[in-house]
C-alpha cells in the first residue's frame, strides 16, 4: 500500500496512508480491518444504510426472515456496526442522516456522543467510552457546466421555441420541443419535478395538489420527468403503479394541456430541462416523503430555479444554506399548492430566491467540499501508527551461523526515532546501513541461513485447532495435531522453509503446559498467539512478548472500565449470580478472562457486543475452551488480526499461509475460515466448540460470511495423520516455493 501510494503522490517514494476512508457497508468493513492492521485512522461514509432500509421493508409488510434471506441485510448491518466501532469520524450529507439513520445503530447514540465530546473538551475522563465524531459535509458538485448565459436575459431562446418559424428552433435542445408539445399555453411558468417513478417520491400527492388548486393551474404548467419508459406494463410493479396513477389523476382533474410527462430523455438533457424551467420563470419541487439528501435541489438552484422541498431529511439543510425556497409537509396537499402558488405568483419573491440560490451555490461546490473534508480529517487524526515498515527488498543471500541472534531487520518494524513528514524514521536510515553491512558479511561467509529468521520463511503453517473437551480442558488431540502438522510440513515442503505459529484462546501459562506434553520443542514455533489474539510471544527470543503489538491493539481499549461491567451484562435475566466470574489466572492487561459455570446461561456474542456498544465500549468478545470461558480483548485484537500483523511484519503474504482448524471451535472460528489464507479443516480434532454462542436468532449466519465452496478451503476426513494432511495440502496446490 505504501509503495502504491508513493507511486501516485510522492515520486515513487513509499508513503504511509494519511487516513483510510470506507464507503458503504462492504468497504466500511474492509476499511475497519485495514485501519486495524496499519494502525491508521479511519473515516466512514455510509451512503445508504442497512437499518434504515430494513425498517422500510418491515413497513411494507415483509417478514424479517424473508428480508434477510433476500438481502443478507443483517450481515450488512453488522459490517456498518463494525465500521462505527473503528471509525474516528463518520461523514454524512445531512443532519437528518445522523439523527434518523445512524441513530438506529447500537454503535452510535447522539446524546452519549455529545456528553463524551463535552467531557473530552473539558479534559475529563470518558471512562473508556467512545463514540465516533459525526461531520456533516455535503457532497461536492462541479458547476462548470452552468454558463453565464443562464440568466434572466436568456428569454430569446424561449421566444424562438414558441415561434412558428422552424429555422429559429433548429439550434434549440430537442427535449424542449418534446416537453412544450404537451402544453396548450406554453408561455406559463413550469413547475418541474424530476425523479424515478417510486411511491416514496410522492409524485401523486403533488399532482393532486396541482389538480385541486385552480389558481395554481391558471398560473402555471407542470412537467413530470419520471425516468424512461416504452410500455408502462413492462415496468416493475411499483413503477407501473405510480405511472398508472399519474395518468388517472391527469384524466380525473382534466389536466390535458397543462401537464407534460415525456416518455424519454437522455441524462445529458437534464441540464436543458432545468434551463427550460428557469427560462419560463418556473419552480423546482421535490415532494418526497423522505429525502436523505436532495441532489436535484442543488442542481436546480445552479440553474437559477427557486425550490419547494419536503421538510423530511436533507432538504432542510439545503434550503437553510441556499435560502432559495420553501419547505413543506409532503403529506399536506394544500401546503404544497400554497408554497408553489406563492413562488409563482410573487415575482419579487421568485427573483430573490433565484439570486440567493446562485449566490450561495458555492457552498455545495467540489472545492468547498474538499476544503471542509480535509479540515475535518486533519482534526480526526488523533491516532498515529506506533510503527512503520522500513520498505525495502529482503536480502537474497543467506546469513551466517554466527549471526543467529540477529533478527532479519529488513522487514522489522522501526520503533525508534521521530517521525518525518514522509513516514521515514531517523533510526531507519541507520538500520538500513546495518542490514547492508550484515548482509554483505554473510554473503562472504557463505554459510547456512539463520535458524530462526521468520522474515525469511517461504510459508507459514498456523495451528488453530481448539482441542477442548466438554469441560474446557485441552485434549491429547492438541499434541497429536501439532505433531502431524509439523511432520506433514517436512514431508511436503521442508521444515526449514516453513514457519510454525500456534494461536489459541488459552493463556500463555496454559499453552506452555499443554506444549510440554508435545513431542516438539517450544522453540520450534516462530510465534505463539494467546488469549484470543491479545498477546503475541516469540519462543526463539526467550518468549519475549511483542510490546509493539500490545501498543498496536490497545487503541479504544476501555481497560479497567469494562472489567466488572462484563459480568453484569453477560449474565441473562434468569441467570444465577455466580454463572460468570472473573478468571484471574488468565487475565492480562489486554485480556479480561471470565469462567463460565457448566450449564450457565450467558448472552451470545452478538447480544453482549450490542450491550457494550450501546454504552460506548468497543471490544472484541470470544467464547473459548468449549464455552467455559469468555475472553474480552481490544477491538483490534483477534487471532486473525494477529496473523495479519505477523504477515506484514515478516513480509509473508497471507496467500502463502496455511491455517489448520477443526470443524468447530471458538466463537472467532468463522474469521479463520474466510480470507486470503489457505485453510485446512481437520475433522475429528475438536470435541466441543463454542460457536453456538456466536449468532442470535435474528443476526447474520456463518454462510453469510464464509464462502461455501472456496478453493482456499480443504478438508481432512476421518484420520488426521501426516499423510492425510499432505493430501489436503496437495488439493490446495501447496508445494515448495
Amino acid at each position: 500500500m505504501a509503495r502504491a501510494l508513493g507511486d501516485q503522490v510522492n515520486g515513487g517514494k513509499p508513503t504511509w496512508p494519511y487516513v483510510i476512508h470506507g464507503h458503504y457497508a462492504d468497504a466500511g468493513e474492509v476499511a475497519a480491518h485495514v485501519s486495524g492492521a496499519l494502525n491508521v485512522p479511519m473515516v466512514l461514509t455510509g451512503h445508504s444504510l442497512g437499518r434504515n432500509k430494513f425498517e422500510q421493508l418491515l413497513k411494507q409488510g415483509r417478514l424479517p426472515k424473508d428480508i434477510n434471506a433476500t438481502y443478507k441485510i443483517m450481515r450488512r448491518i453488522e459490517a456498518e456496526e463494525m465500521g462505527l466501532d473503528a471509525a474516528e469520524m463518520v461523514v454524512t450529507s445531512t443532519r437528518q442522516e445522523i439523527e434518523e439513520q445512524w441513530g438506529l445503530y447500537d454503535g452510535f447514540d447522539i446524546k452519549l456522543e455529545r456528553k463524551l465530546r463535552v467531557r473530552r473538551q473539558r479534559g475529563v475522563s470518558c471512562f473508556g467510552r467512545y463514540m465516533p465524531r459525526m461531520a456533516v459535509i455535503p457532497p461536492g458538485m462541479d458547476f462548470s457546466y452552468v454558463t453565464t448565459q443562464d440568466s434572466l436575459e436568456g428569454d430569446a431562446d424561449l421566444k424562438s421555441l414558441l415561434s412558428s418559424d422552424r429555422n429559429n428552433k433548429r439550434h434549440l435542445p430537442p427535449i424542449w420541443s418534446e416537453i412544450m408539445r404537451f402544453f396548450t399555453n406554453p408561455h406559463k411558468p413550469t413547475i418541474l419535478a424530476l425523479s424515478r417513478p417510486d411511491p416514496k417520491k410522492n409524485v401523486t400527492t403533488l399532482l393532486k395538489a396541482f389538480g385541486e388548486c385552480q389558481p395554481l393551474r391558471e398560473l402555471a404548467n407542470m412537467t413530470l420527468i419520471l425516468g424512461n419508459r416504452d410500455d408502462i406494463e413492462e415496468m416493475s410493479n411499483s413503477s407501473s403503479a405510480v405511472l398508472t396513477t399519474v395518468l388517472k389523476l391527469i384524466d380525473k382533474y382534466d389536466l390535458y394541456g397543462q401537464v407534460a410527462y415525456p416518455k424519454h430523455h437522455k441524462q445529458s438533457e437534464v441540464p436543458e430541462i432545468y434551463r427550460l424551467a428557469a427560462k419560463t420563470k418556473g419552480v423546482f419541487i421535490n415532494p418526497a416523503l423522505v429525502e436523505p439528501f436532495g441532489l436535484t435541489l442543488i442542481e436546480a438552484a445552479a440553474y437559477g430555479l427557486p425550490i419547494v422541498a419536503t421538510k423530511n431529511g436533507g432538504p432542510v439543510d439545503i434550503v437553510k444554506a441556499l435560502n432559495n425556497g420553501l419547505l413543506v409537509d409532503p403529506h399536506d396537499q394544500k401546503a404544497i399548492a400554497d408554497a408553489l402558488l406563492k413562488l409563482v405568483a410573487d415575482k419579487n419573491m421568485w427573483s430573490d430566491c433565484r439570486k440567493n440560490g446562485l449566490k450561495n451555490i458555492h457552498r455545495f461546490s467540489w472545492t468547498e467540499h474538499c476544503r471542509n473534508y480535509l479540515s475535518r480529517v486533519e482534526h480526526c487524526r488523533n491516532r498515529h501508527p506506533t510503527t512503520r515498515l522500513d520498505i525495502m527488498k529482503v536480502p537474497e543471500e543467506p546469513m551466517s551461523d554466527s549471526l543467529k541472534d540477529v533478527e532479519d531487520l529488513s522487514l522489522k518494524f522501526s520503533i525508534e526515532g521521530d517521525f518525518k513528514l514522509n513516514g521515514e524514521l531517523d533510526a531507519t536510515t541507520r538500520q538500513r546501513k546495518l542490514i547492508e553491512a550484515i548482509t554483505q558479511k554473510a554473503s562472504f561467509n557463505g554459510s547456512a541461513s539463520v535458524t530462526h529468521s521468520p522474515g525469511r520463511r517461504q510459508m507459514l503453517f498456523v495451528i488453530a485447532t481448539d482441542c477442548y473437551d466438554s469441560n474446557g480442558n485441552i485434549t491429547e488431540k492438541f499434541q497429536t495435531t501439532i505433531k502431524n502438522v509439523m511432520k506433514a510440513a517436512g514431508l511436503s515442503i521442508g521444515l526449514g522453509k516453513v514457519g510454525f505459529i500456534l494461536i489459541t484462546g488459552s493463556s500463555l501459562r496454559e499453552t506452555m503446559e499443554a506444549i510440554k506434553s508435545c513431542p516438539v520443542n517450544i522453540e520450534d514455533f516462530d510465534a505463539i498467539i494467546c488469549n484470543s489474539g491479545s498477546e503475541l510471544y516469540y519462543p526463539w527470543k526467550d518468549m519475549v512478548a511483542d510490546l509493539d503489538y500490545e501498543a498496536h491493539v490497545e487503541y479504544k481499549w476501555p481497560g479497567e472500565n469494562v472489567r466488572s461491567m462484563v459480568i453484569r451484562l453477560a449474565r441473562t435475566e434468569d441467570g444465577v449470580e455466580d454463572d460468570i466470574a472473573e478468571y484471574v489466572d488468565a487475565c492480562s492487561s489486554r485480556c479480561y478472562s471470565y469462567s463460565i459455570k457448566p450449564g450457565a446461561k450467558t448472552r451470545r456474542v452478538d447480544e453482549l457486543r450490542q450491550r457494550l456498544r450501546m454504552r460506548g465500549f468497543r471490544c472484541n468478545l470470544v467464547y473459548t475452551r468449549a464455552a467455559s470461558r469468555l475472553n474480552v480483548v481490544p477491538l483490534f485484537a483477534s487471532r486473525k488480526q494477529a496473523l495479519r500483523y505477523l504477515s506484514i511484519r515478516w513480509g509473508i503474504d497471507l496467500s502463502k499461509t496455511v491455517v489448520f482448524v477443526g470443524d468447530r471451535g471458538d466463537t472467532d472460528y468463522e474469521n479463520l475460515l474466510a480470507g486470503l489464507q489457505k485453510t485446512v479443516i481437520v475433522r475429528g480434532t475438536v470435541d466441543c466448540g463454542s460457536e453456538n454462542l456466536l449468532h442470535g436468532e435474528e443476526s447474520s449466519k456463518r454462510e453469510d460470511s464464509v464462502p461455501q465452496d472456496s478453493p482456499n478451503i480443504a478438508l481432512v476426513e476421518g484420520s488426521y495423520e501426516a499423510q492425510d494432511i499432505c493430501a489436503a495440502l496437495k488439493v490446495l496446490e501447496i508445494k515448495c516455493l
